[in-house]
């Protein structure tokens, strides 16, 4: 019995998805997931599953943790649907996850039968669209390194959650050294705040994924 993740918030998209899934497989589980913290805990529950979905209408912050979730769970299988995403992205998406299935919400109805088909049975199926990405070369290089070696720490120390106090007294640092790190670091990334902060942690890779959200 093959559990089915389908992460999309468009109702039609999800009872659409499984009336195609159980025509073919009647004794599939359907599990809608609206959420990324919910598609982390299910596929806690069902390692293994199937997940579909649609990285535009969930709340991913980025493509890096989209490929980050789909490394933590190396048993599953993905479809990635989509209506319009980027060529950046898509290029993104195919070199870093080379495994993962994609297919347009506006391909034919046979085409996604067989994208689906295709997860099932843990092949990968890449559509006309992102076929025609991949022939034109790699994604663009990652966004420069703005920051010390000191101020990356204190930035995933940031990340994790943790007050200017409590990681003054983890690094055995004063209040007033982390407090002019917190500030160069915004300064230097011209964000206002760590919520900002930790986006661009997540973009470059200074923070764990699977450490934060999971």
């Amino acid at each position: 019995m093959r559990v089915y993740l389908i992460a999309d918030n468009q109702e039609i998209t999800r009872e659409g998805i499984r009336s195609l899934v159980t025509k073919n497989e009647p004794e599939a589980v359907i599990v809608p997931v609206g959420t990324v913290r919910e598609l982390l805990d299910r596929l806690k529950i069902y390692p293994d599953s199937v997940v579909i979905t649609d990285y535009a209408l969930m709340d991913f912050q980025s493509e890096q943790q989209l490929v980050h979730i789909m490394a933590g769970a190396p048993e599953s299988s993905w479809l990635l649907f989509f209506d319009e995403l980027s060529e950046h992205f898509l290029r993104f998406l195919l070199v870093s996850a080379p495994t993962v299935s994609t297919i347009s919400k506006h391909a034919g109805l046979q085409a996604i039968v067989d994208a689906v088909a295709a997860v099932r049975n843990r092949e990968c199926y890449i559509c006309d669209v992102a076929e025609d990405i991949l022939q034109k070369g790699i994604p663009a290089q990652q966004p420069p390194d703005l920051l010390t070696a000191s101020e990356k720490s204190v930035l995933h120390e940031i990340a994790l959650g943790k007050t200017t106090k409590e990681i003054a007294n983890e690094k055995f640092l004063s209040f007033h050294t982390i407090n002019t790190h917190r500030r160069n670091i915004f300064r230097k990334l011209q964000v206002n705040n760590a919520q900002e902060a930790v986006r661009y942690a997540v973009k470059v890779g200074i923070l764990d994924l699977t450490e934060y959200y999971i």
